[in-house]
């Protein structure tokens, strides 16, 4: 048999309620994304892709609507459980990398496998030196958020949603506060690190040259599937 979809959403509905007003976001959104895909998803401001990275990071709940993971339902995890897929499965980088500046790169890199405890910790410590190696950042393992250029930063938050491994990297605006040759390097190095890991990526992006070179593109318009 099949392995399943890293993540599905069936018919998913988002409406937020303020008191007796409603405001629908998105509607009947239905995909699935394979392992090892990367996948860009585009649209205007306002038109639900944060929403739908949120719903699929399992950040918040669907309105209507069943989303998947591993083809286990996520609407029937409680809170608790939802924590562990999101520590276990998944990974985020967002727009802003969100770097401890007390911790060192490597420290930061890691702090995902601090959560699972000191033994795994140690555990994934030469992988982690291994992949910042990797990405250019093998001689500022020491150094602090500060000491960093903004595409440098931006590169151990990439390294650090890798850090437990995850099946599913969503990506929000990851190359948006970079200029044009920074914005490519990030770019690049999750192209790679997912063709070496056979990660799936899903990558929020206004960039349309981006857009057009993953493996597939999914367009929003007004919350729908365009």
């Amino acid at each position: 048999m099949a392995d399943p979809p890293v993540i599905e959403l069936r018919g998913v509905d988002k409406t937020y309620f303020n008191g007796d007003v409603a405001t629908p976001v998105l509607f009947d959104l239905s995909f699935r994304i394979g392992r090892g895909e990367f996948v860009a998803i585009v649209g205007g401001s306002g038109s639900g892709k944060t929403t739908l990275l949120n719903l699929m990071g399992l950040l918040d709940r669907p309105t209507a609507g069943e989303i998947l993971v591993d083809g286990r339902n996520a609407g029937t995890l409680d809170e608790l459980e939802r924590a562990g897929v999101r520590r276990g499965r998944l990974g985020f980088i967002f727009q802003f990398h969100y770097l401890l500046p007390e911790f060192t790169v490597l420290e930061n890199a890691l702090m995902p496998c601090r959560m699972e405890g000191r033994r795994y910790q140690e555990q994934q410590e030469p992988r982690m030196r291994t992949l910042l190696e990797k990405v250019g950042l093998g001689d500022k393992l020491d150094s602090r958020p500060a000491q960093l250029s903004g595409g440098q930063q931006q590169r151990v938050a990439v390294v650090r949603s890798l850090a437990n491994d995850p099946a599913l990297v969503l990506a929000d605006e990851p190359t948006g506060n970079l200029d044009t040759r920074n914005g490519r390097v990030v770019f690049e190095l999750m192209r790679s690190l997912s063709r070496e890991s056979g990660t799936s990526f899903v990558m929020v992006t206004h960039d349309d040259d981006f857009a057009l070179e993953a493996d597939r593109l999914i367009r929003i318009r007004d919350g729908r599937i365009e």
